[in-house]
């Protein structure tokens, strides 16, 4: 008896994203490392709490197959790509990992709708809702670099970023979220 509710098309997309999730872990795995390597213990920590939310990431659509009867497969993780050359290069290159991700969740969302596979258009929303979040807060990242002068930022600025890094929280307050009590 046939058990997989996954069209081949929407069961590829699912692995190819499962993928796309293990590579951006790998990627602020590999900044993270760069950062720690730099001195940068505070931002080294951001970048690894990062990693390890991308592997979970990958992790919820392993298991989203497997539980619709799908097959997963298991490829190859691209490799992160150079290291950064400064902190501001660094957030630089997790935000367009992040719209690039963006781009990759909405294609899935749009198949889910085109195939009318609502469980899967219903399991994309919290990827949609995250995917939010983490562009909201590498905008507030580059933001706070560029206030400490962006590619030019001086170790005193970078210093003070790195300590608020490492406390800084991993979630970004929504637009949706916000009222006139709490903007």
């Amino acid at each position: 008896m046939e058990t997989n509710r996954l069209s081949p098309t929407i069961q590829a997309a699912l692995n190819a994203q499962m993928t796309n999730e293990a590579h951006n872990s790998q990627i602020y795995l590999a900044y993270a490392s760069w950062a720690d390597d730099q001195g940068y213990g505070g931002i080294s920590n951001f970048l690894f709490r990062h990693a390890n939310e991308e592997r979970n990431h990958m992790m919820k659509f392993l298991e989203y197959i497997l539980k619709r009867g799908g097959k997963v497969k298991v490829t190859a993780i691209p490799d992160p790509g150079p290291d950064p050359v400064s902190v501001n290069d660094c957030f630089e290159k997790v935000f367009k990992s992040e719209v690039e991700n963006t781009g990759k969740i909405y294609k899935i969302v749009e198949m889910s709708m085109a195939e009318k596979d609502w469980a899967t258009w219903n399991f994309m929303q919290w990827f949609v809702k995250e995917q939010t979040e983490e562009e909201t807060l590498a905008l507030e990242l580059l933001s706070k670099i560029k206030v400490a002068g962006g590619a030019k930022a001086q170790n005193d600025a970078l210093y003070t970023l790195d300590q608020e890094l490492g406390k800084t929280p991993d979630d970004a307050i929504l637009a949706q979220d916000v009222t006139v009590e709490k903007p």
